[in-house]
């Protein structure tokens, strides 16, 4: 029996209408994420001019007074990640040179976080060198959502609030009371990961795919260590991009004898042929993600499920202005 997930979230408006030093302010990555994000917290996005300049540059000019404000600007750096990136900093600059009492900058999706240590010589960590520029741009402080690695966060010389996009993920699996749940990590870098998952579906069985990875973004699945046979197989990862991890991995376990799969996971980048690979027939009941990045109407399958973290990211913010506990929303 699957626990339910005890995270009540209400939308603290009156309080937020009464309190002008709060301003939510949103990149153009994923407008409709931030308008959520904003009608939550019962505020109006704060009104922005973005425009390009003839040989491709930004120009970025806030609209409103924000001297002595609590800026909250949500961008996700995903496609095209360098335009995102580079629209996040300079947004960030105009908040600081419209003095702003504390910028946040609010990233459902934090890009260039695949490189974080070295694996080689000669490599650049962009994790590292991403969180310098923000912090550069004159960021106060950083909520992110589920960060490919927890270390990132020791990359950044300002606060950081790591939240998660599982409780969402979690509720949507407890309402549909799925029988003999077995949770799967994809690789063995996401065990940490799924254990976690696991222990909120009751504790459920955890199994491993074990894979050898030729080349980025090429996986080769060996074998599975746990038990399928015959459950419901939920594979839990932090970001889908190309697909071709979390679809062999579908495979083997179909092979294996798994009876239904399932794959979770908070970020959808959807880079081809992942539709592809997500949509082929027989191989997935459903695909479960989140928001944290926008989903254009081409790479909408029949499995997909696309569920909101607005309240998540909402809740946060409200509990970070107020100065109140974040890590409790989790317990």
């Amino acid at each position: 029996m699957i626990r339910p997930a005890t995270l009540t979230l209400q939308p603290p408006l009156p309080l937020v209408a009464e309190n002008n030093r709060l301003k939510i302010f949103s990149g153009s990555a994923n407008v409709a994420l931030a308008q959520e994000v904003a009608r939550y917290l019962g505020v109006d996005l704060g009104p922005m001019v973005r425009k390009r300049f003839a040989d491709g540059e930004l120009y970025v000019q806030i609209q409103e007074s924000i001297r002595g404000c609590d800026v909250y600007l949500i961008q996700p750096t995903c496609h095209p990640v360098n335009d995102n990136l580079m629209e996040l900093l300079i947004i960030i600059d105009a908040c600081r040179r419209a003095s702003a009492r504390q910028i946040t900058a609010v990233l459902p999706y934090y890009g260039y976080a695949r490189a974080d240590r070295k694996t080689a010589g000669r490599e650049s960590i962009t994790a590292k060198l991403v969180a310098n520029l923000i912090t550069q741009a004159g960021a106060s402080r950083i909520l992110a959502m589920d960060l490919h690695s927890a270390q990132i966060q020791g990359y950044f010389d300002i606060p950081v609030d790591h939240v998660y996009g599982s409780p969402v993920l979690l509720d949507y699996l407890a309402r549909k009371e799925l029988p003999d749940l077995v949770v799967v990590s994809p690789d063995v870098g996401g065990v940490a990961r799924a254990r976690a998952f696991a222990k909120k579906l009751d504790d459920a069985p955890l199994a491993i795919i074990d894979k050898r990875r030729q080349a980025h973004n090429v996986a080769e699945v060996m074998n599975v260590v746990g038990d399928v046979k015959g459950k419901t197989a939920v594979l839990v990862d932090d970001m889908i991009d190309t697909a071709g991890t979390i679809s062999a991995a579908a495979r083997l376990l179909r092979e294996e004898g798994a009876r239904q799969v399932y794959a979770c996971a908070t970020h959808a980048i959807f880079s081809p042929p992942a539709v592809e690979r997500l949509s082929a027939t027989g191989l997935f009941e459903e695909v479960l993600v989140t928001n944290t990045t926008p989903i254009p109407p081409e790479r909408h399958f029949p499995q997909l499920r696309v569920l909101s973290v607005a309240s998540l990211l909402g809740e946060t913010i409200w509990r970070v202005h107020e100065d109140s506990s974040v890590s409790s929303m989790f317990r």
